[in-house]
């Protein structure tokens, strides 16, 4: 496709409102609501708009995406279409679509374990699901994660491409991850959004914190962006 990485003024028509201090995201909302957006992102805007389910499938660059895939993150999701202050994780408007992560690394899976030289995957993965995709309201399906296949024999490569084909026979039917309930906070500028005092008091017993971003101090709960587990953030 060629796609344009980088978030400039090229991606708006028409011209700015204010070229003088240009502030992008400002810019790009105001053109979304007028129609002025760059054909590309409106293209893309369309396949998000009809999807039930998006799959990012990419190799792992330097612990997160590589740079088109960024640079379609930062011009795709468009506030106002994507996000606004008000339409955010629970309320977010994509959350009646389904999105995961595929993608390939170039470590083994012990290098991304708690006590491996990476660290642990859980904490790598929170910035992409939970700031990007649950922001946006998505459902986060687990990710698919293919260890090293660069170093892997073919008889393991042509295993794990059976089983991701298995796994997308039922995609849609999967529980998504557990993520805290924008409910638990106070979301008001008075309150910092900060979770609520009541929500700390219920939270004081558990073993675990909510999530890997939220864990209170605590030990992180086991594969929380791993794995669908129970739904304790999402119960309040």
């Amino acid at each position: 496709m060629n796609f344009k990485a980088t978030a400039t003024t090229e991606d708006i028509t028409g011209g700015v409102k204010n070229p003088e201090e240009f502030k992008y995201g400002e810019e790009t909302m105001q053109a979304w609501m007028e129609g002025r957006l760059s054909d590309d992102i409106i293209a893309e805007h369309r396949k998000l708009e009809e999807a039930e389910l998006v799959i990012f499938q990419f190799p792992m660059y330097w612990f997160g995406v590589p740079a088109i895939l960024k640079g379609w993150i930062d011009r795709v999701l468009t506030q106002g279409f994507a996000f606004t202050l008000q339409t955010v994780y629970d309320n977010g408007k994509f959350k009646d679509k389904k999105a995961m992560l595929s993608f390939s690394t170039g470590a083994m899976e012990s290098m991304f374990l708690p006590d491996g030289l990476n660290g642990d995957l859980n904490v790598t993965l929170w910035p992409l699901q939970n700031g990007v995709l649950r922001f946006c309201g998505f459902q986060v399906l687990a990710p698919q994660v293919f260890w090293c296949p660069a170093n892997s024999p073919p008889e393991v490569r042509t295993t794990r491409l059976e089983s991701w084909r298995a796994r997308l026979e039922t995609l849609l039917d999967e529980q998504p991850l557990t993520f805290a309930s924008s409910g638990m906070f106070d979301l008001s500028f008075s309150g910092g959004f900060k979770l609520r005092p009541e929500i700390w008091e219920e939270q004081s017993t558990c073993p675990h914190g909510i999530s890997t971003g939220h864990h209170l101090g605590k030990p992180l709960p086991p594969n929380n962006q791993l794995k669908a587990g129970d739904k304790r953030g999402d119960a309040v």
